[in-house]
């Protein structure tokens, strides 16, 4: 049965959430997440990766056999992961440099290959299109969420940097949340970026779980709420 646009949407920024839920793509998750223009700069070029790789299948998966299914999407994969490298070296060669060897390593996560597999290839285009494009916005959100809590945590600072994706308008967004700020170098190195992705992670489940708790308090009060009618007699 096909899923409606609904639940795509909910499935890709939330109940099957690439990075709380399938824990993939966790390594440029975890390294380049110490501040909101670095986690925003790779989840665009990740949604791009992810919309035209699922694009790209969508429209090959009646004409591509079974023996060459993999490399085939890989290859794909790659050819979009190139493009938006050289996209980002022709319009934010600053922000390039910084996230360096991660923008190529969008080849290797987990969580593309795995949605052009297991639903781009079987569903027609704008299905695929809409799935890309909800992974990489629940992918890109949970990795802004990372960066912006190890920002605040390590530098003090929200949106510090984002003319390096924006350009000079974006010069003036920086906040600075507190004034001599001693940078807490724990939130900003990878065990920092461990602990904050498990607390987000505990939080999502401890959302579920009440959630969970209140349907079945509310199914429960139903039945016990409901009466059973006897009849006797003989109708006739």
């Amino acid at each position: 049965m096909a899923k409606s646009y609904g639940e795509i949407t909910k499935e890709g920024l939330w109940s099957n959430n690439a990075a709380l839920v399938q824990v993939l793509g966790l390594c440029p998750l975890l390294a380049v997440s110490g501040s909101v223009v670095n986690a925003l700069g790779l989840g665009i070029a990740t949604i791009i990766v992810l919309v035209g790789s699922n694009v790209s299948v969508s429209l090959i998966r009646n004409y591509v056999s079974d023996a060459v299914r993999l490399p085939a999407f890989v290859m794909i994969i790659a050819s979009f992961t190139t493009a938006a490298e050289l996209l980002m070296q022709a319009f934010t060669y600053e922000l390039y440099q910084i996230l360096g060897i991660f923008i190529p390593l969008i080849v290797t996560n987990c969580a593309i290959l795995g949605r052009a597999e297991a639903f781009a290839r079987k569903t027609s285009l704008v299905p695929a299109l809409w799935d890309g494009l909800m992974m990489g916005v629940g992918f890109t959100a949970v990795l802004v969420l990372l960066g912006a809590m190890r920002e605040i945590t390590g530098q003090g600072t929200l949106f510090s940097g984002m003319e390096l994706l924006f350009g000079s308008i974006a010069i003036n967004w920086e906040i600075v949340l507190f004034e001599n700020y001693v940078n807490f170098l724990f939130a900003v190195l990878p065990p920092g970026a461990f602990v904050a992705l498990g607390l987000i992670i505990a939080l999502k489940n401890a959302i579920d779980n009440y959630f969970k708790t209140r349907a079945e308090a509310k199914k429960d009060k139903v039945v016990a709420g409901s009466k059973r009618v006897r009849v006797t007699g003989t109708i006739s």
